[in-house]
């Protein structure tokens, strides 16, 4: 037989519900990089299989509590330095304006982030916490999400590397909680590498929150980031780890696959961007590897095609703002839900798209 034959067999299995191994994964993604075809359409029946015709956001204010991070990562322009103009340390008052502006805006979800457990690195921010009367970020994490929740938003909290009692006090008011997994590579911790100076990052820390998460029943995001020096074996054996742990605990709500976009002022400010083709064939891959999950790319980092990955397997757009920015990603704004919309509907292959105003919350 030859490898194309091989390859409609294994897609077949995959469309019957088969399992199917993590080589046959590989020479999929392999045969794929002659001609597409087969694995987008693939995707894409799974995608109508398993979620309809249906394309879900949440829309929601983005809470930049602390960007003070112990850890420097080779892409990041999140962190902030002390003394530089982008330094945010959110005071409650400022948080609970922000929260009555968002229920303005009809906001549904309060996305609290922070940077990795900001006071063990910076004075100022173990100041900022006794300010405000506390002892952790967590600890006023738990506070905010109080307050989000009594003014009628649903708290989403992304702090990093959480440890389990963290977790599981977040738990009382948060309707679920992300980390990205961003990869399972060790070598990418290596001198030289992204996540070199990034402790968090390690692949098993990493991986301890999530199964942490599924121990705890918190409905969980977390994803991959594309492009950033990673081999398809990598980003595979990533997928993979994510659907051990959601086999096991069914926690996992969602997988973001995010595209790599160099920016200025960063170690890896002259590396590519995600080459798009590439990361259509990862997007693609993650739906047949799990064909049940949601599985989202942020519309802002793809401005120009990302309706085009309608087609390829994703059925969310995530968090989308019409009252904050992307802070993460703050070069990148936020198309108008209206647009999206619209440009949903336009996917020829897509018809009758339902485009869902939802929260992907689930409760476990």
């Amino acid at each position: 037989m030859t490898n194309l034959v091989l390859e409609s067999e294994v897609l077949n299995n995959v469309l019957e519900n088969k399992s199917i191994s993590r080589q046959e994964i590989i020479d999929i993604y392999q045969n794929s990089i002659k001609n597409s075809n087969e694995l987008f359409l693939t995707a894409q029946k799974l995608r109508i299989t398993n979620k309809n015709y249906s394309v879900t956001f949440s829309k929601k204010a983005f809470f930049n509590i602390v960007n003070l991070c112990k850890d420097t990562c080779s892409y990041c322009t999140y962190k902030a330095e002390p003394g530089e103009n982008k330094i945010s340390l959110m005071s409650k008052q400022q948080i609970k304006e922000l929260l009555h502006l968002a229920k303005k805006y009809k906001c549904v979800e309060a996305l609290f982030v922070t940077g990795e457990q900001p006071e063990q690195k910076y004075s100022e921010a173990r100041n900022w916490l006794k300010e405000n009367g506390f002892k952790s970020t967590a600890e006023y994490l738990m506070h905010s999400s109080e307050i989000a929740l009594e003014l009628g938003l649903f708290p989403h909290t992304n702090a990093g590397n959480l440890n389990f009692e963290e977790m599981k006090e977040l738990k009382k008011t948060n309707v679920s909680m992300g980390i990205m997994l961003e990869n399972v590579s060790e070598r990418l911790t290596k001198k030289g590498m992204p996540h070199y100076l990034a402790a968090s990052k390690k692949p098993q820390t990493r991986l301890k929150v999530l199964e942490n998460s599924g121990k705890l029943k918190i409905p969980m995001t977390t994803g991959i980031l594309i492009g950033i020096g990673e081999t398809i074996e990598e980003i595979i054996d990533s997928i993979l780890a994510i659907k051990k742990i959601h086999k096991k605990y069914g926690n996992i709500q969602e997988i973001i696959l995010q595209n790599f976009q160099p920016k200025p002022d960063t170690i890896m400010k002259d590396s590519p961007s995600a080459n798009e083709e590439y990361f259509k064939k990862i997007v693609a891959l993650s739906r047949i590897i799990m064909p049940e999950m949601n599985i989202q790319i942020p519309p802002n980092l793809s401005p120009r095609s990302y309706q085009s990955f309608l087609q390829v397997g994703i059925n969310d757009w995530g968090g989308i703002s019409p009252l904050t920015p992307d802070f993460v990603n703050p070069e990148f704004s936020w198309p108008e839900i209206n647009k999206i919309e619209d440009d949903s509907k336009k996917q020829v292959l897509i018809l009758n798209v339902d485009f869902q105003y939802t929260q992907n919350f689930f409760l476990l």
